[in-house]
Parts: C-alpha cells; structure tokens; sequence
C-alpha cells in the first residue's frame, strides 16, 4: 500500500481495515495537474478556501447553532442541492411535497448527532431506504455522502460513489489504483466508511510527503476530483456527457466535482457560492 508505514502498531487494531495498493505516479501526475490548473485562477489557496466555505454554508443550514434538522424548510435546502453536482439534477422531484417532508426527516436521522463512526455505513444504508430502490434514486447514496462530508468533513471523508463504487467498478480509486492492467481488474474493495477513510489517509501521506502540509483535508479532496476530471475528459461517455459537457478550461470539471462552477451564464442564478468565496 502507497506510503504505509512497515512498522507494526503496538496495539492491535480494533477493525480490519482495508489495504489500497495506490499508484504513486498516478497521484503525483493528478497533483502537478492540478496545480498547473488552478495557478491559472488564483492557486490552490482559492479552491481550499471555496471549499471550506461551503462546508461552513452546510454546518449553517443544517447543524449551526439553534438549529433543528428535523425543521429546516426547503428555501434553506434547495440552495445546498447546489453544491452537490452528482444530486443537484436529480433531485428535484423531492423539493416539493410530500416528498420533501419525507426528505427531511431522513436528512434529520442522518445527521443525529453521534460521536461513534462505526454506524456510517448502516445510517447511509437506512437513509438510501427511504427512496425508491431502483437504478433512478441511486443519487441517494451521493447525496448522503455530500450532507455528512460537507456538515462534519474532519470525521466523513468524501463518500460518493465517483470516489468509489464497488459494484460498478469504478471511481477514482480504479483510477488510481497500482497494478498492471486496472482496466481489466475488479478491485475487492468494498465501498464502506472505512475504505473510503484509509483512502483519504492515504492520499493525505502521498502530500505530506510531496510538501503538502496545510489544508490537507480539502486538497485530499481536489486531488480526487482532479483524478475523476482527467476520467470524464478521457472517456467522453454518453452518461459523463450529459452532466459535464467539454471543458472551456483545464479546471472545469474539476470544479464541478467539487460543486465549485459557481453562477449560471445564462440566467444569472447562483448555484453555489463562486470561487472568489462570496456566497450566494
């Protein structure tokens, strides 16, 4: 595995955690990328900065002081779905009632506060439960990974299933992943919490490693985005065509995997906040 210390722990380790073999060239190549990329606009600096404001815009809405989950309305909401590009498109039919009421309260059960992580995978399990089980709604699980990520990013890493989705066998851990012939390998990795947190700890090392020490949390989450953005450019299919039409620079879908494309063009409407930080 890409970066893990050989040395054994003292303490014998209370879960079986997942071993990720990741490429160190295919990370290294990803971060120049996106270096070079965002240079063009104001540095990493701008995007770590964006990021952290959207997370604060979610702790507002949905776990801020005073604030009830079970009770936010949909004028609070709909502007979140906005950062959230694998949701936002689908997600419509259920900003109105009464699917809307039945939203809520799944969004309420999902963010309880806890302060065990060993649930995570039940509770993104009994909130894609409240939506129909079919190939239209699995948007769900994305838009349960998004509201835990963006509310409490220190204890959910990114969770969606552009990450990694074991049963497609796609993501960016295939991306990145180190072997001979990935295009042909099914990687056993299941898509769980604790897959999803050794790959957020690992790509943390590959950057402290590479001199990348502040914001890492946030880069580890640029860098994944950049990997799947080189993905959608190189594949082009009809499903990645539809949400991401050709990029009008090198930082587009980079962008919009992280909800950062900021206002519509061709109307004015905001769909997040843009990348100078000022919220809409």
């Amino acid at each position: 595995m890409f970066g893990r210390s050989q040395r054994a722990s003292p303490v014998p380790a209370a879960v079986d955690r997942p071993r990720l073999d990741l490429s160190g060239p295919r990370l290294r190549h990803a971060l120049e990328q996106l270096v070079e990329g965002a240079d063009a606009l104001g540095g990493v600096e701008r995007y770590c900065d964006a990021l952290k404001l959207k997370s604060a815009v979610f702790q507002e809405a949905l776990a801020g002081d005073g604030v009830d989950p079970g009770s936010f309305g949909v004028e609070a909401f709909r502007p979140l779905c906005a950062f959230m590009p694998t949701v936002r498109r689908r997600i419509r039919p259920w900003l109105e009632e009464p699917g809307f009421g039945r939203l809520r309260e799944a969004v309420a059960e999902l963010l309880a506060p806890s302060a065990d992580t060993s649930g995570t995978d039940a509770r993104v399990r009994q909130f894609c439960a409240n939506f129909p089980q079919d190939d239209s709604h699995r948007w769900s699980r994305d838009l349960a990974a998004e509201l835990l990520h963006n509310v409490d990013p220190e204890r959910f890493p990114l969770m969606t299933r552009w990450v990694w989705d074991a049963a497609a066998n796609t993501g960016v851990l295939r991306e990145i992943w180190h072997a001979p012939d990935v295009d042909h390998l099914t990687i056993r990795a299941a898509d769980g919490y604790e897959t999803f947190l050794v790959l957020r700890e690992e790509i943390a090392q590959f950057l402290s490693t590479n001199g990348v020490f502040r914001d890492v949390m946030q880069m580890v989450d640029m860098v994944c985005a950049q990997v799947y953005a080189e993905y959608i450019c190189e594949q082009g299919g009809s499903y990645l065509r539809a949400d991401f039409s050709a990029p009008e620079d090198p930082m587009q879908h980079t962008r919009r995997m992280l909800g950062l494309d900021g206002v519509r063009a061709e109307d004015g409407r905001a769909r997040f906040a843009v990348i100078d930080g000022e919220a809409h």
